[in-house]
Formats: structure tokens, C-alpha cells, sequence
């Protein structure tokens, strides 16, 4: 690699693309950049990262700064609560309803359920893998498409970023009849002068409710619906009525859906490492916190890629070119327990190595190697010319 130069002069060109900011990552080495900002991040189903094109040319001596990336494990954790509220007549359900209800949930209670954990590799920026690629002046003007972090996306061509599906997140949909409770309670329950009487009173209506859905039912009822949807909205009303009755002994409960996201940089294999911890009555919780069970994480280097053991007797000789990552295979897996929740099998560059693109492939002004990579990665995608 080549040493950065303290000082280029400016050159005035037509093309406004000279005249715009240096990128954030080049600050450091006063290079001017002439860049061209390709938009924002799609809304909506897709998503691109910005990027912005580089063009080697006299004003930054042919010179093009980028960064490889270093991979980073984000985990994806989703799991859901149900908050459930007791009925302040969960005491008289036994008596009053029979033994299916005995069990009515006496006070208060939130319970956390683990739903699925995922794996995916992000490539963030190495600040120690930073280089300069200098190519010739006479070559047919030149030109890389970073990242705004300063990744590799191609060299000579332009970058098409991949799309990627965004998961639609749909509301759940509301199947029964809602309905106001005041306009479900009757005078006798109003007027009621204990607990036990109120109690007493909201279980009769419950009976009478189900006496008369049953009536429809067997055709019985002393005024019937004229036809089949007056039918399906008169039973859908005393369904309705018939569960505020039922939430004043058994209560109400809400289901709450939660998302969170871990990262974790690996540097070397790692057996059953603590990830996080989950518990039943608070959900995710602090690693150190012994409420919760510990969700292991085991990394794997599958050894895909061989790499080479320098000799200490020989002095190691820098390679001009573009330096690129081959990055090496792990199998992840997450286990709570005895349970296998994810295993997958990621690219990790930290477990690989890194190669060279000689030079005097981009000195062919006619047909010039054009060049594809994968950001996250730093890796060759393909060569073409």
C-alpha cells in the first residue's frame, strides 16, 4: 500500500461532483473526493444503503481510500407477554360458576414467552484494515462505488444494490363485537349493596345470556331473526355481553409483542458463552441478573478457509493492489437449556484472510476489469470484463 500524501491541490472542473464534502472517513488524510451522492434509503418494502462514487483522477493523484469490514453477529430475540388482570370476583367464580373456573387468576400477573431467536451477519468498518489503491494515470478514468462508510461495493461498474424484502408487520383484527360494558349492566347489578350480591347478580346474567343464544340456536326463542346475519349479529351481541360478564370473575389479559436486537463481535470460538438471560415473569434481562435462564451461544469455526502461518524468519512484503477479504464459515448456535432455538451457518471475516488484486488487472483502457464485491463482507462477488 501506498503512503497517503499530505496536501493535493484542487483542480476547477465543470462537473459539480468536485465541489462537494469530502467523505467522513477520508478527513483524516485531507483528501478531496469527487463523489456523487446516490439518494436515501428506500422506503417502504425495500431498503439500499446510500453510496457515493469515487473517481480516480489527477486532483487526488488516481488514488481511491476505502475500509474493509469486520463482521459482527446481530441477534434478533423475539418473545411476548401477556399481561392478564384479575376479575374483582375472581373469589366467587367457584361458587358461582363451577368448578371449570375455580381457577381464575386472584390477582395481578405478567408471563413472558420466548418466541424465536435468528442470526444474521453485519459488517461494520475496521479501522485497522484501512488502504490505499493508486491506479495509473492513462487508464480509462477509473472509479469505485463505496459505502458512505467507505466499504468496497464495485470498481468500474455501477452498483445495484441487492433488495431486501422488509417483513410487513400486520395488525391483529378485532374477530368479535365490542361493545361499551356500562350498556351490558343492569339495574338489579347497579342497585346490588355488596360484593357478593354484585358477584351473584353478573353470574345470573351469564346464565340468561347462554339460555337464550341457546334458544336461537334450537330455534325456541319466542322472537326469532328474520334471516341467517340477523341471526350471526344477535349472537355475535350476546357473545359480546357475555364476555364483560365473564371478564368481571376471570378477568382481562393483553398480549404485548416484543423485539430487541444484540450484537456480538466474535473473535474467536466461543462454547457456550452467556448471551442473555430470559425469565418467565420479566422477560429479557440483564446477564448478571439470576432471575432469568441463561440463553447460551456457541461459535464454531468451520476452518473453510486455510490460512496462511507467517514465517517469523522472513520479512513480510507489502503487495500494492486491492486488498480484499476472504472470509471463513462458523456455525452459530443459541440453546436455552436443553432447547435449540437457532443454528445457522454464517461467513465471518474475522476467521478468514485476505488477498490481492494486482494492479495491472485495470490497465486494459479497452476492456477494463470491472470489479464486484460484497460490502458486509469485504469478498469478491465477481469478476467481470
Amino acid at each position: 500500500m501506498l503512503p497517503l500524501c499530505p496536501h493535493l491541490g484542487g483542480q476547477a472542473r465543470n462537473d459539480r461532483l468536485n465541489n462537494m464534502s469530502k467523505m467522513k472517513f477520508m478527513k483524516a488524510n485531507r483528501f478531496w473526493w469527487s463523489i456523487a451522492f446516490l439518494g436515501c434509503p428506500a422506503l417502504g418494502v425495500f431498503s439500499q444503503p446510500n453510496v457515493v462514487k469515487i473517481s480516480a483522477l489527477k486532483s487526488n493523484n488516481y488514488g481511491v481510500q476505502y475500509v474493509l469490514p469486520k463482521t459482527q453477529l446481530v441477534v434478533d430475540v423475539e418473545y411476548h407477554e401477556v399481561r392478564r388482570k384479575a376479575g374483582p370476583y375472581a373469589k366467587y367464580a367457584s361458587a358461582y360458576l363451577g368448578r371449570n373456573n375455580a381457577a381464575a387468576l386472584l390477582e395481578d400477573q405478567s408471563t413472558f414467552t420466548l418466541d424465536k431467536v435468528s442470526v444474521s451477519e453485519s459488517g461494520v468498518p475496521n479501522k485497522e484494515k484501512t488502504y490505499l489503491v493508486t491506479f495509473k494515470a492513462k487508464t480509462t478514468a477509473p472509479y469505485v462505488y463505496l459505502t458512505e462508510e467507505g466499504l468496497l461495493c464495485t470498481i468500474n461498474v455501477d452498483y445495484m444494490p441487492e433488495k431486501q424484502v422488509v417483513e410487513k408487520v400486520e395488525k391483529p383484527v378485532s374477530t368479535g363485537i365490542e361493545i361499551n360494558p356500562q350498556s351490558v349492566f343492569t339495574e338489579e347489578y347497579l342497585r346490588a349493596s355488596s360484593v357478593s350480591k354484585m358477584a351473584e347478580v353478573a353470574a345470573k346474567n351469564i346464565y340468561k345470556i347462554r339460555e337464550s343464544r341457546q334458544d336461537i340456536l334450537t330455534g325456541d326463542a319466542s322472537e326469532m331473526p328474520k334471516d341467517g346475519e340477523a341471526i350471526k349479529l344477535v349472537l355475535g351481541n350476546l357473545e359480546a355481553q357475555e364476555r364483560v360478564w365473564m371478564e368481571l370473575f376471570v378477568g382481562t389479559y393483553e398480549s404485548i409483542r416484543h423485539h430487541k436486537q444484540l450484537t456480538v463481535e466474535p473473535t474467536k470460538e466461543t462454547n457456550n458463552g452467556l448471551l442473555f438471560r430470559f425469565s418467565t415473569f420479566l422477560g429479557m434481562v440483564d446477564t448478571d441478573d439470576l432471575s432469568g435462564r441463561p440463553i447460551t451461544l456457541t461459535v464454531k469455526d468451520l476452518k473453510s478457509v486455510k490460512i496462511p502461518v507467517p514465517d517469523p524468519k522472513k520479512k513480510v512484503k507489502e503487495v500494492d493492489g486491492i486488498t480484499y477479504n476472504v472470509p471463513g464459515k462458523a456455525e452459530i448456535t443459541i440453546v436455552d437449556g436443553t432447547e435449540q432455538l437457532c443454528s445457522t451457518t454464517v461467513s465471518i471475516v474475522q476467521f478468514g484472510t485476505t488477498q490481492v488484486l494486482a494492479p495491472t488487472l485495470f490497465e486494459d483502457n479497452k476492456k477494463p476489469i470491472q470489479v464486484h464485491f460484497y460490502p458486509q463482507l469485504g469478498a469478491i462477488k465477481q469478476i467481470s470484463q
